[in-house]
């Protein structure tokens, strides 16, 4: 009889110490391992960025910036109910070399996807083919830096005639060399269907009207889409 009650009382003494012991056990691990599904979840609900990174082209020169083809880009994703935002980091006058210098600043905010259009006013300039391509790669690399998996789109821009077959040519090449090279997409000319025509461009003969744009934008969207 003594021995029975002796074993049941060390019984009810493992019990109790024990269960505090699983108790708080359990508490600290699902405090300290997130579940997997919630995990995922915020990683899904994170917006991407598309960082449009150009000269006035990309700024929308003498129109308003909504009217500029980044902001219709904005316009088809939110239509689909995409979980990107566009940025349009577009300057007037911008030159490679310009964009070499501006580009630490602009990776304030890390693109998933980057368009570059730069280099149709270094063509303009006459400027050296050797240093346009040297910029724009050490554009993609400080890029590809912040984001090794970013996805990089390249404009593609012509030149007048007028600075010579030979540099015409030349300048050509740059955009799809640059693209082979950095394995990314190649829009072979922006302004196509727009350059040359005057209903679509300012007085100036250069730069895209609001109708322009919605062109510019249709062109965009083509190579953009299949990456969202």
């Amino acid at each position: 009889m003594f021995n029975r009650v002796r074993n049941l009382f060390i019984l009810i003494f493992l019990v109790a110490c024990g269960s505090p012991g699983e108790s708080t056990s359990e508490k600290k691990t699902d405090q300290a391992v997130p579940s997997e599904v919630e995990t995922e979840k915020d990683n899904a609900n994170e917006e991407k960025v598309i960082l449009f990174f150009g000269n006035s082209i990309t700024a929308g020169y003498q129109i308003d910036m909504d009217q500029a083809f980044p902001a219709l880009i904005q316009q088809k994703i939110d239509s689909l109910g995409l979980n990107y935002k566009t940025i349009n980091a577009g300057l007037s006058g911008e030159t490679s070399a310009g964009g070499k210098s501006r580009i630490e600043w602009v990776l304030r905010t890390v693109p998933d996807i980057f368009f570059l259009e730069l280099g149709a006013n270094d063509g303009l300039r006459g400027l050296s083919l050797e240093e346009t391509p040297k910029n724009l790669q050490a554009i993609i690399d400080a890029v590809k830096k912040e984001n090794p998996d970013v996805k990089i789109i390249i404009a593609g821009m012509m030149v007048p005639p007028n600075l010579g077959g030979d540099y015409t040519q030349k300048f050509q090449r740059i955009f799809p060399d640059l693209a082979k090279k950095n394995d990314a997409i190649y829009i072979p000319f922006l302004l196509e269907g727009v350059a040359g025509n005057p209903e679509l461009n300012l007085s100036d003969g250069i730069h895209p009207t609001p109708e322009g744009h919605e062109i510019v934008a249709e062109t965009v969207w083509d190579y953009l889409l299949p990456l969202l």
